[in-house]
């Protein structure tokens, strides 16, 4: 098969998969589990109906399905976890290695989590217990216990016999952890150096002690930062006195700029990543609720503006039709800014430092838009209702309005960061809110002044 057909295939793989299940063919829904990674398993169950998911979850072998819920979001795992054998799920875990063991006890209700950790073996029991004690959002809660360490005194030679006799490697293994006697990291021996090299020199000669190990405190938002800059493979992770504990994969990595791409893009609509696609209705629409009434309370708020001036825009009707062009100004130039900054604060590129030199470059882009387009709609306003007042007003009003969304793009998600609020979650509705009220202000009380 070509690289072209697989790439197609692997496109279409949601589309096979429910043309298999139509079938409703326990021999075709079983080649099919077989075909699949334990990722595309789970992209393809959280993608299917809870019928259709359900049909495909008990054809799918015990030995895989741990695996599979790792990758799987929160909510859809839960649903499927209600659906599975306990047998079947303590059999899944004698196959997976301690890192997957990991992820999947994160998972795992209680009572669950209790039947499994009593079914594994002491030495295992207590590797996952001592990763479990890390914060899963750091560098200690990314990596894996499973590395490969060696002395600096030693020849290459030794090294390579070392590895034959080990049999195998760690996955995404770069590179050899150099250690002294007291297991403290010294340096990197990349696997290229092992190879190239006379078998008769030493480690201590060749290996890279430029490389530095991360804290395993680091929180993975500043590792994977790290991971991006350097361009690595992995990177030690060592204890306070410089003890080698681990090492993170640019897999774990990759992970978690996923889970941070998708909790960003759903945060701004107020939802979570975690939310299953095809969840009951009722139970979607009662989470849903509570932010359009937040939004609701907004939109009040922007209307108790408008009334304030009733007896004007009952004088100019003008002023009706006219009104929500500031606004909705207003709130594209802001989301504009607000996505720039959410996005360089979640990429940690705007800190304290730089905050006000970015703020006075958006607000500078405010002026200059502002310019541009209130000229613009000042010259149609004017012509579209005979009255060259009217036009300047709200150019004015637009111009006063693009100034302060750009004000409030940056200054909402830099301080709703600084108190701990996720500004992808929040800085929408705020910013839309006083792009509102400011818009409909500035137009409504510029009128009542100077055309009343």
């Amino acid at each position: 098969m070509t690289s072209a057909a697989k790439l197609e295939n692997t496109e279409h793989l949601l589309d096979r998969a429910i043309e298999v299940l139509a079938k409703d063919s326990p021999i075709e829904i079983r080649n099919l589990v077989r075909s699949l990674y334990p990722a595309e398993a789970a992209h393809i169950l959280e993608s299917l109906e809870p019928e259709l998911r359900a049909k495909l979850w008990a054809l799918i072998p015990p030995s895989v399905i741990g695996e599979i819920l790792v990758e799987i979001n929160v909510e859809v795992g839960s649903s499927l976890l209600k659906i599975t054998d306990r047998k079947d799920l303590i059999a899944a875990t004698e196959s997976m290695g301690a890192e997957g063991m990991v992820d999947l006890l994160h998972v795992l209700p209680e009572p669950l989590l209790s039947q499994v950790m009593e079914s594994i073996g002491v030495h295992n029991r207590n590797r996952i217990e001592k990763a479990l004690s890390y914060d899963e959002h750091t560098a200690g809660g990314l990596m894996s216990d499973d590395v490969l360490t060696i002395r600096a005194d030693v020849t290459l030679d030794v090294v390579t016999r070392y590895l034959r006799l080990r049999g195998n490697m760690p996955s995404a293994t770069d590179s050899l952890i150099v250690v002294d006697r007291k297991e403290q990291f010294q340096g990197l021996l990349p696997i290229n150096q092992l190879l190239t090299h006379d078998p008769h020199t030493k480690v201590e000669s060749i290996m890279d002690t430029r490389s530095s190990a991360i804290p395993y405190g680091m929180p993975s938002r500043d590792v994977a930062g790290l991971f991006e800059r350097r361009k690595l493979l992995s990177v030690p992770v060592v204890a306070d006195d410089g003890k080698v504990l681990g090492r993170v994969t640019i897999d774990d990595v990759v992970g978690l700029i996923r889970e941070e791409a998708n909790h960003s893009l759903m945060s701004m609509a107020g939802l979570s990543e975690e939310q299953d696609m095809f969840a009951p209705v009722f139970s979607s629409a009662k989470r849903r609720a509570l932010w359009l009434g937040v939004n609701l309370l907004t939109a009040f708020l922007a209307a108790s503006v408008i009334d304030l001036f009733e007896a004007t825009i009952q004088q100019i009707v003008a002023l009706a039709v006219l009104m929500p062009i500031v606004a909705s100004m207003g709130g594209i130039a802001g989301s504009q800014t607000l996505t720039l900054v959410v996005r360089g604060l979640a990429l940690r590129q705007v800190t304290t430092s730089n905050a006000m030199s970015l703020l006075f470059k958006e607000v500078s882009v405010g002026l200059l838009n502002g310019f541009v387009w209130a000229a613009v709609v000042a010259v149609v306003a004017g012509l579209w209702f005979h009255n060259p007042h009217i036009g300047m007003l709200l150019g004015v009003a637009m111009l006063i309005n693009l100034v302060c969304a750009a004000l409030s793009g940056v200054a909402i998600p830099v301080l709703l960061d600084k108190i701990g609020v996720d500004p992808a979650l929040a800085g929408g509705v705020l910013l839309t809110t006083v792009t509102d009220v400011v818009g409909f202000m500035a137009f409504l009380g510029l009128a009542t002044l100077f055309l009343l």
